[in-house]
C-alpha cells in the first residue's frame, strides 16, 4: 500500500487494521483463538469457528465434516496439516482456555465450569487440566 499511495494512507489502512483484544496483565500473550488460524483453508476456519462458538457441545467429526463439505478422512487430514494438531487437540485447547478464563468468576463452581466447557463432569474437568497444565485446577480457583 505504501508503495502505491504513500506512508500516510499506509499508515492509516494498517490503523484501521489493528485488532485489539484486552486482555491484564495474567493473561498469556499467545491465545488458542489465534494461534491456529494462521493458515488459509477457509473450511478449516469453520470447523475451528465452530468449535471455539460451541466449547460446551462436543460434535461428533461426522457432523464436523458436514459444516465443510468435506468428507472425515479429509477434514482431519486437512486439519492436521493446517494446523500441526488433531481435531481433539483443538477441541481440548479450546475448552481449556475457556475454563482458565472463567475461573476469574468467583461466582462459577467447578461443576460449572465443566459444564460450560462441555465437560461431562467437575471430575473429568479437573482430570484434563491436571493431564494439560500438570497442576491442580484447586490451586488456581479464587
Amino acid at each position: 500500500i505504501e508503495h502505491y499511495q504513500g506512508p500516510v494512507i499506509s499508515a492509516k489502512v494498517a490503523r484501521e487494521m489493528v485488532v485489539y483484544i484486552r486482555r491484564n496483565n495474567t493473561d498469556r500473550q499467545q491465545t488458542i483463538y489465534l494461534d491456529y488460524q494462521t493458515h488459509f483453508n477457509p473450511a478449516i476456519h469453520k470447523v475451528q469457528d465452530f468449535i471455539i462458538s460451541n466449547p460446551d457441545k462436543n460434535p461428533a467429526l461426522a457432523e464436523l465434516a458436514s459444516i465443510c463439505h468435506l468428507s472425515v478422512r479429509n477434514l482431519t487430514r486437512l486439519f492436521k496439516q493446517a494446523t500441526g494438531h488433531t481435531i481433539i487437540e483443538f477441541k481440548r485447547a479450546v475448552k481449556l482456555e475457556l475454563a482458565r478464563t472463567l475461573l476469574n468468576n468467583p461466582e462459577y463452581t467447578v461443576e460449572k465450569l465443566a459444564s460450560l466447557c462441555g465437560y461431562q463432569s467437575a471430575r473429568h474437568l479437573r482430570r484434563i487440566w491436571k493431564s494439560e497444565t500438570g497442576e491442580a485446577l484447586k490451586s488456581h480457583i479464587y
